[in-house]
């Protein structure tokens, strides 16, 4: 690549708050309640669900711990493929990265049959427009992507702006839901006995809840756009799982309690087919105009979703393509400091994937939805867990003295995360919401990536040994004495000179 080429991502775009609400915007709590939490009730544990909730907060909060403390020593795109580059070494780093590419991609073709197919069934719900033919999912699904594209290429910046909006906007009205459910109802503290929290499968239960939590890891993806990125994405790491577990938790608290613990299971199992839970029981405490707007959120929700996801999945191709793993081009950049060649690679690629399946006559939520989302939590569960063997392996080779931040809370999170990822393989065609034997062979795609990554590496090492060796020195790409002012300050963050 020339060096007329800018390959560099927007310095100091992004604070503590902008990088919250790019995460919470992907986790889409409204989106979490509507179709997670309300699975988790039904399949899981029922009236113990909101425990669930907790537990997986509390288990990826001890993870963050240890993740923020790899956090202040590595600045990179590539999130937690460059985490596992640095903690497990580059073969395993290369693996990481397919699986993150492959996972993330595979998200944005499933919102894009998510936020298609409600588009289409509120629009005409709410308007008594029927729509056939040419206006159908797909049309509002692809319509969605090309303005996720636009704005993603106008900085992630913008992207943080549009997000906060919509996070606000769906947060409003789960909080109003919430508080309607405390003051004509009460929160029911049943929830919390040992009856209630080992009702139906607990397992299956704390599986659903982990992925609700999916999106919090890419925190680290949007590092080198942070503005002092060793202190901001910690912070926002840990500022997002908590915001996460409280908005869920509670949410899925007043739920159960507004129904009746002891039977939460059985009405939530009976609104399964439509997905109606949420709307059903904000129509009873917040009114029916208010649900009405719950719909409408929904719609907001899940597009917020899609351009959170879609910023992600761009930043795994753009750091692929600048250690030369995937075609250079990638890597390029607008003037804006995006990364243009890789958003719109991505978006093509959804666009490519969703035409196929609607010319195959699938149903969005029965075949596309389940399929591609039900995957991509698999592979990022996976992510997560590779992240967090990784950070408790590179502080141990340091000798690293803080044991209990290095060692014991990370180490704790990675068993947890290792008990989901055994639950999501076990459990893969309830994560996938489909029995089908396509659907269910999805995750030997994981190990197609495991084997090509380490056989990619092993390629790289033998034949292209200078790109191989630069998959270590691509990591380090922030100048860490650029933090230091000269009055033990702060100074503003520069790329390290990779010429050097």
């Amino acid at each position: 690549m020339s060096d007329s080429v800018n390959t560099t991502l927007r310095k100091n775009a992004l604070g503590v708050g902008a990088i919250v609400f790019l995460v919470l915007a992907a986790v889409a709590p409204l989106t979490g309640m509507v179709v997670v939490a309300s699975l988790a009730i039904a399949l899981g544990n029922g009236g113990g669900t909101p425990f669930a909730f907790f537990a997986v907060a509390i288990v990826l909060l001890l993870f963050a711990i240890g993740y923020g403390k790899m956090s202040s020593e590595l600045v990179n795109a590539g999130g937690f493929y460059a985490f596992v580059v640095k903690g497990l070494g580059r073969p395993a780093g290369l693996a990481a990265g397919f699986i993150a590419t492959l996972g993330y991609n595979f998200f944005v073709v499933g919102t894009i049959g998510t936020s298609g197919f409600f588009m289409w069934v509120v629009i005409q719900g709410e308007t008594g427009w029927v729509m056939q033919g040419f206006f159908s999912w797909l049309f509002w699904g692809l319509a969605s992507i090309f303005v996720a594209w636009l704005m993603a290429l106008r900085g992630v910046d913008f992207s943080s702006k549009i997000l906060g909006v919509s996070l606000v906007l769906e947060t409003s009205i789960l909080v109003i839901f919430d508080l309607a459910v405390l003051f004509k109802n009460g929160y029911s503290f049943s929830a919390f006995s040992w009856h209630s929290i080992n009702s139906g499968s607990l397992s299956i239960g704390l599986l659903l809840a982990a992925t609700g939590f999916l999106g919090f890891e890419a925190t680290s993806l949007f590092s080198e756009e942070a503005k002092n990125p060793l202190t901001t994405v910690p912070r926002a790491t840990y500022t997002a799982i908590t915001l996460i577990g409280v908005i869920l938790g509670v949410t899925t608290w007043a739920v159960v309690s507004a129904i009746g613990v002891d039977s939460a299971q059985k009405v939530a199992g009976e609104h399964a087919a439509s997905g109606d839970l949420v709307f059903s029981l904000g129509d009873k405490y917040i009114g029916s105009f208010l649900a009405d707007v719950m719909q409408w959120l929904l719609l907001v929700s899940l597009f917020a979703a899609m351009l959170a996801f879609h910023n992600s999945a761009s930043r795994y191709l753009f750091s692929l393509g600048r250690a030369k793993i995937l075609p250079s081009v990638l890597a390029t950049t607008g003037r804006r400091g995006s990364p243009y060649v890789a958003s719109t690679v991505q978006a093509g690629f959804a666009v490519i994937v969703a035409v196929i399946f609607k010319l195959s006559g699938a149903d969005p939520i029965a075949t596309v939805v389940p399929s591609m989302l039900g995957f991509g939590t698999l592979a990022i569960l996976v992510l997560q867990a590779l992240a967090a063997l990784a950070i408790v392996v590179h502080f141990r080779r340091k000798n690293d003295p803080r044991v209990g931040t290095t060692l014991i809370a990370p180490g704790l999170g990675f068993i947890g995360l290792c008990y989901a990822v055994v639950m999501a393989f076990k459990h893969f065609d309830i994560v996938a919401g489909s029995t089908a034997t396509a659907v269910n062979a999805l995750p030997w795609l994981l190990v197609v990536a495991l084997v090509g990554g380490i056989g990619y590496a092993m390629y790289l090492r033998s034949q292209r040994s200078t790109v191989y060796d630069a998959l270590s020195t691509d990591l380090e790409r922030f100048d860490e004495t650029a933090m230091v002012g000269g009055s033990g300050g702060t100074a503003p963050a520069r790329p390290v000179d990779e010429t050097a």
